[in-house]
């Protein structure tokens, strides 16, 4: 058996070179270029970090590049000064140290850390990042050139950083927003909402984490961060391991438990390996240990389950190596499970009980059924084809795996042809069926290219209550790929989806709205959406606090905001008095929104700031800013500097 790679060498040169980066400082008299060689050792440190998670990439390699241009100035300093530095020079050096050790430490959680927690922490972390930048930017500020001997054209260059730190603005929040609604939709959702599934796979592309490598990578992160727990909130740290099961989950690789909701995130954690836990032991899909290890065609070995669920969601390729698979067969690993029982009895480690997989029916194997089924659909008898519209639909719900059987046996042409069949039940049985079949990424681009979209949007303005609600939910799901944006908002289906957000039950509503915010990334959608007419119902549905849909409300409606039409559709002042209540009397959450969208509707109209003012905001604002959640605290301060420069005014 192959004995994988140890990461975990390299890891620990990092640790050591940090650690000795981190060292007190010498007192001596080379005290001053002790800290000169120590801010050296430093950007030469940051420089070899490599890599960094998507969510932060572009800010990391800013800072790289700003620290690495101040390089030439360090080495100035340690060239030229042979004696004694003044103390203001040393604590400028001092003042530089602690930015660059904040740096470096931003960083390394940027390289290594849990992708899951730095997006969901993304406000948080830029924050930090424009803090580094002011330290560095002060202790520049108050540094002695001329005591330090420096040459005109290192101050140039300084001269340059200082110029780019004060010039850098925080990033447009358009790609926060939409991490934030996907998280809103991803825990709303109900559990066999199509919609939570589309949001899962948004995410994983966002995030890099949909290969088993990748996956596998940010378990080992997470359950890191779930030991250091340094300042993270418990329900963080739950939301943080239920995404990730769903990833997990939606890639075919693993399963959660039924477990109790204030376990989950326990009982995910320990589900990680343990240090203790010989490495070959453990499923290279699930990480866990296995109780039925199985050899594949490459030599590979896994835990039975794991794998057959990887393979009966139409993979043919190794997860670990990427080969191509010569055959699907499993040879059970004899010895292997022999040496995990050993050490089972010999550490009182008592192995984990595993469910049977679920099975879909030996007819689901072959294709038989699914190719009969497809058949059926073409003939011309209705009750033939509702009976197996009808199928394909239940079936299409089931697993993956049909999914993918389902397409391969030719069933999407068929389908997206009885959506305009003249039988409402047809219809919603047939968008329903797309519906669930888009799930698979292969098959929302086989859907695509069978042109759906002006039959599923005529549904959607006539269908049945439920056909309208699928229809919804079915455009969000195809919007995923951005040339259907486009494609929808073309083919005029903004409007009748801004019709179900006004009139539709609470499940279309809520199908509606998040299908509008998937399409209103496109400006041309924004336009479309707010001449249909989606300000009135969106503050309607702020007004009724039982559809559970307010932060929904915000995120759309902050999204609208970013274009000069939407502002002054959304600035009335009967619209800054329900923001001014939120404020006062919302959830966190509700306050966190409300705050953002006042700030961004009160830096383009200071006429809002002062009717918010006379309703009332300033007390809840300023309490947010002490105590609101970390986005909401950074809002509230921001009004509230407005707030000053309006009174100076």
């Amino acid at each position: 058996m192959e004995t994988p790679r140890n990461d975990h060498d390299e890891e620990g040169k990092i640790v050591n070179k940090m650690k000795l980066l981190d060292q007190p400082e010498a007192h001596n008299n080379n005290n001053e270029l002790h800290v000169v060689e120590e801010l050296i050792g430093l950007i030469e440190y940051i420089k070899s970090i490599g890599e960094y998670r998507l969510t932060q990439n572009k800010e990391c390699h800013g800072l790289v590049r700003r620290l690495n241009l101040l390089l030439p100035l360090l080495e100035e300093i340690r060239y030229q000064n042979n004696t004694s530095i003044s103390q203001k020079g040393i604590e400028s050096l001092k003042k530089l140290k602690e930015a660059f050790r904040h740096a470096k430490k931003l960083l390394v959680t940027c390289h290594n850390g849990s992708k899951i927690y730095l997006a969901f922490e993304s406000e948080s972390i830029m924050v930090k990042f424009n803090s580094i930048y002011k330290k560095i930017f002060r202790a520049l500020d108050d540094m002695p050139y001329d005591e330090l001997g420096v040459t005109e054209e290192e101050i140039e260059q300084v001269e340059l950083v200082r110029s780019q730190i004060k010039r850098s603005k925080r990033r447009n929040e358009t790609q926060d927003m939409e991490l934030t609604m996907d998280m809103l939709v991803l825990f709303s959702s109900e559990n066999d909402r199509n919609a939570d599934s589309a949001s899962i796979e948004r995410l994983a592309n966002k995030l890099g984490l949909r290969t088993i490598q990748e996956l596998r990578e940010e378990t080992m992160a997470v359950r890191k961060l779930g030991k250091k727990r340094r300042g993270i909130s418990d329900d963080t740290m739950q939301h943080v391991v239920e995404i990730l099961n769903k990833f997990k989950r939606f890639a075919g690789v693993a399963e959660d438990d039924d477990e109790p909701e204030e376990n989950a995130m326990n009982n995910a954690i320990d589900k990680c390996p343990s240090l203790a836990i010989p490495h070959e032991f453990l499923c290279p899909i699930t990480l866990e240990i296995m109780t039925d290890p199985v050899i594949i065609a490459t030599g590979q070995t896994y835990e039975r389950q794991s794998i057959q669920e990887w393979f009966d969601t139409n993979h043919r390729t190794c997860p670990k190596t990427g080969q191509v698979l010569s055959h699907l067969n499993m040879a059970p690993n004899v010895a292997l499970k022999n040496l995990i029982l050993q050490w089972c009895e010999i550490n009182n480690f008592q192995l984990p009980m595993k469910e049977k997989p679920h099975s879909s029916g030996p007819s689901h194997e072959n294709g038989g059924e699914f190719s009969s089924l497809v058949l059926d659909l073409t003939v011309d008898k209705l009750d033939v084809q509702r009976e197996a519209v009808t199928k394909i639909r239940l079936l299409s719900k089931e697993s993956p795996n049909n999914r993918v059987m389902i397409a391969k046996s030719g069933g999407i042409p068929p389908l997206v042809k009885l959506l305009s069949y003249p039988d409402s039940k047809i219809q919603e049985n047939a968008v329903t069926a797309l519906l669930n079949l888009s799930i698979d990424k292969c098959n929302k681009k086989l859907i695509s290219e069978e042109q759906p979209f002006p039959a599923v949007i005529e549904i959607l303005q006539s269908g049945t209550v439920g056909a309208k609600e699928n229809s919804a939910a079915a455009l969000f799901s195809l919007s995923m790929l951005d040339e259907n944006k486009v494609k929808i908002g073309s083919l005029n289906g903004v409007k009748p989806l801004v019709d179900l957000l006004s009139n539709g039950t609470i499940r279309g509503k809520k199908d509606a709205i998040t299908a509008l915010f998937n399409l209103s990334f496109d400006q041309d959608n924004k336009i479309k959406a707010i001449e249909s007419g989606v300000i009135k119902p969106l503050l309607e549905i702020l007004g009724d606090k039982r559809l559970n849909m307010i932060n929904e409300c915000f995120s759309l409606l902050l999204l609208l905001a970013s274009i000069p039409e939407g502002r002054k559709r959304i600035g009335q002042l009967s619209f800054v008095e329900i923001l001014v209540n939120f404020c006062k009397d919302g959830s966190p959450k509700n306050k966190e929104c409300a705050t953002a969208l006042l700030l961004e509707l009160s830096l383009h109209n200071s006429n809002l700031m002062l009717a918010a003012l006379q309703f009332g905001v300033y007390d809840p604002i300023a309490e947010i800013g002490r105590n609101g959640t970390s986005r909401a605290q950074r809002k509230a301060n921001a009004i509230l500097q407005l707030m000053n420069k309006a009174e100076q005014i």
